[in-house]
């Protein structure tokens, strides 16, 4: 596992484009400005070895949720080393049934590894045609920069998978949480999506959304 890890994180590295080419690296200051290239540079003479380690992702998530499932995000400013550098990490965790529900990442491609058990995932291309796979134990599946996509646990067991993506903040867009958790009116969703009068307001009472 150790060496699939490795593998991994090299090829993301290696192909990633850095937005810190100029410099040797720019450590997030996270209340500095933020540009669409990322946040602005600590002061060199305050770094240390710290700023470029993280350990946000060594521990399970808890998936006693609605969706079964934790995602744990090593993303800037969070993981201030990665700003500036095009990459970032991402920790799934997905008990039996647990889901993602269909995404996007605005910012950047992802590609998914599965360290344990058994994810069933799909991308909808911008032609509504659907791509689906099912991974097992060292596989892995790539996601294009903005497109629709999900991962399932359709196993037995838990599920455990690392995620990489070419930016150090790739942003996520939940669809069911955009329609369901906002304060989009229901009468503008029920003309938009086809879904009844009740079952939009069903699902807002799940997720937390207004009006």
């Amino acid at each position: 596992m150790k060496m699939i890890i490795h593998i991994f994180f090299t090829l993301s590295l290696v192909s990633s484009i850095s937005f810190a080419s100029d410099l040797d690296f720019c450590i997030a200051n996270a209340t500095g400005p933020q540009a669409p290239s990322g946040f602005s540079c600590k002061n060199p003479d305050q770094v240390t070895g710290d700023d470029f380690a993280f350990s946000g992702l060594t521990r399970a998530g808890n998936t006693s949720n609605m969706i079964k499932a934790a995602v744990a995000t090593g993303f800037s400013p969070a993981f201030a080393g990665v700003n500036g550098l095009g990459v970032s990490v991402a920790r799934l965790d997905l008990a039996a049934g647990g889901v993602v529900p269909l995404h996007i990442h605005r910012g950047a491609s992802e590609i998914l590894i599965i360290i344990e058990g058994t994810i069933r995932a799909g991308i909808i291309s911008s032609a509504n045609k659907v791509y689906l796979k099912t991974l097992q134990k060292g596989e892995v599946m790539v996601f294009p920069q903005g497109l629709l996509h999900f991962a399932l646990n359709n196993g037995t067991g838990p599920a455990l998978a690392f995620s990489s993506f070419g930016s150090s903040n790739p942003g996520i867009q939940l669809v069911p949480n955009s329609l369901f958790g906002s304060d989009l009116p229901t009468e503008l969703i029920k003309a938009t999506t086809f879904i009844s009068h009740e079952e939009v307001r069903r699902l807002k009472a799940l997720l937390g959304g207004t009006n």
